[in-house]
């Protein structure tokens, strides 16, 4: 492939800050607020007239900066100029219209809509592809998509977040199995390439350090936890509740529980986020601190010394004497997060704005503490009510 000229170079289109950046003859390289970086060309279509009678121009995107190299940006960017010259417009492909992955997916996600569980598990599933699979490949035709766009759109989360990695690949396959189902795509869906080839990554260190016990073997694990008197017994059983890491949960101090408006204000300071936490306290939480007030101990869940917190040492020790499977004390953050996006209906979002932790994740998501409180009660509210139901 020969090399086109233009004004910018791959340096210039991984470095340049937010704007519309002009390589030449109609090509642009647009940096969005968020980083993303895309292609479009603009062009004139001969002899074609826009509502105001003039020369009918259009911006046409040509996909992510990331999945499109320069030169293969410069190199469509010429062709749609080269039909655009000959009076076709380029967004018509062939002898039919191939849509763009973006277009695609917002009409499989409002045809299958009404089959949803419940709207908010249908809104949940296009907001996956909108952030994280549109900026990337939601300008390139459906038909255009292969591993490597894939890929660009799964990678970055795969280690990192392989919760929001997982959802995003297995939603790009039903596109595009839709998409060859209309005879938009020819060939093998390329999600399944990628899954037989075994391309991606493998997780052992994910599944290593967050060896979680599944969902629905949690009410059944609480059972046996509210057999349990110790101190270790009650800080377990509110990890399980709140979905929160042993190092919030241990180091807990009095004051900064507000019982009477039932919320529990983590500090920033023992968030590897840096961000301050609000915890809405269910019933099932409060059950758990009120009797421990009578310890009149600095913190809630004291260790062998009153002024010093309960050892995550013990209640790991309790864990593995009840739960011989290697499960582990973080991992029941990765369980609350597991029901959260498999069966709760809530939507990612108000998943993440609970589980803001101390794992060294970065959060999805950025939001107002202040204005979280309510969806974040409902949501404790029914994990809580899920956890304690084999007790009741």
């Amino acid at each position: 492939m020969s090399v086109l000229p233009g004004k910018l170079t791959q340096r210039l289109v991984r470095s340049l800050d937010q704007g519309r950046h002009g390589d030449g003859n109609g090509l642009y390289l647009v940096v969005d607020p968020s980083g993303a970086r895309r292609w479009i060309v603009r062009v004139v279509v001969k002899g074609q007239r826009n509502r105001n009678g003039g020369a009918l121009r259009t911006d046409l995107g040509l996909g992510g900066a990331d999945v499109v190299p320069l030169n293969a940006a410069r190199m469509k960017a010429l062709e749609y100029r080269r039909m655009a010259r000959q009076g076709l417009h380029p967004s018509i492909r062939s002898c039919i219209n191939i849509p763009t992955f973006r277009e695609f997916a917002e009409q499989v996600h409002l045809e299958r809509l009404p089959t949803r569980k419940n709207v908010r598990h249908g809104q949940q599933w296009i907001s996956t592809l909108r952030n994280y699979a549109f900026p990337k490949i939601g300008d390139i035709p459906v038909n255009e998509i292969g591993q490597r766009e894939v890929m660009c759109c799964v990678l970055p989360f795969w280690q990192d977040k392989p919760e929001t990695g997982r959802r995003l690949l297995q939603r790009i396959k039903t596109v595009l199995d839709a998409a060859r189902s209309r005879g938009f795509y020819e060939g093998k869906n390329p999600v399944t390439a990628l899954q037989k080839a075994e391309a991606l990554p493998h997780l052992h260190s994910f599944e290593a350090n967050k060896r979680h016990m599944s969902w629905k073997d949690i009410p059944a694990f609480y059972q046996k936890l509210s057999d349990q008197t110790s101190m270790s017994a009650q800080a377990l059983k509110f990890i399980c509740l709140t979905g929160t890491g042993s190092r919030e949960t241990l180091k807990m101090t009095w004051d900064e529980l507000h019982l009477n408006e039932r919320i529990w204000v983590c500090p920033a300071e023992r968030m590897t986020s840096g961000i301050e936490l609000h915890i809405p306290l269910t019933e099932a939480m409060v059950a758990i601190l009120e009797p421990l007030r009578a310890v009149q101990s600095q913190y809630v869940f004291k260790g062998q010394k009153r002024s010093q917190p309960l050892s995550n040492m013990a209640v790991q020790m309790l864990l593995r004497r009840l739960e011989p499977g290697g499960v582990t004390v973080g991992g029941f953050r990765s369980t609350f997060k597991e029901w959260a996006s498999e069966i709760s209906g809530f939507s990612c979002q108000e998943t993440q704005m609970h589980s803001c932790n101390s794992s060294g994740s970065v959060p999805e998501v950025t939001y107002p503490i202040s204005d979280q409180t309510a969806p974040k009660r409902q949501l404790l509210d029914a994990w809580s009510a899920h956890v304690t139901s084999a007790s009741e």
